[in-house]
């Protein structure tokens, strides 16, 4: 199976994606505003969930709650 946005389009390593909603961290005080765009995605072993780099910290992200940019 591919990985795929909410929108359905397919991801790829090194696509940029952008956060549909508003997203509270896990084990920390940042929130993910709506807009936040990710450069050079990575994806992992699931087809739901994708690396971003945002500084020097990576987040795993569900791809529910990205669109592909």
């Amino acid at each position: 199976m591919s990985t795929k946005d909410c929108n359905g389009n397919p991801l790829n390593d090194g696509d940029s994606v952008q956060v549909i909603k508003d997203l509270k961290v896990k084990g920390s005080s940042i929130t993910l505003k709506r807009g936040t765009k990710f450069k050079n995605l990575h994806l992992t072993g699931n087809t739901e969930e994708v690396e971003c780099r945002q500084g020097k910290t990576i987040l795993v992200l569900k791809t529910c709650f990205l669109k592909k940019t």
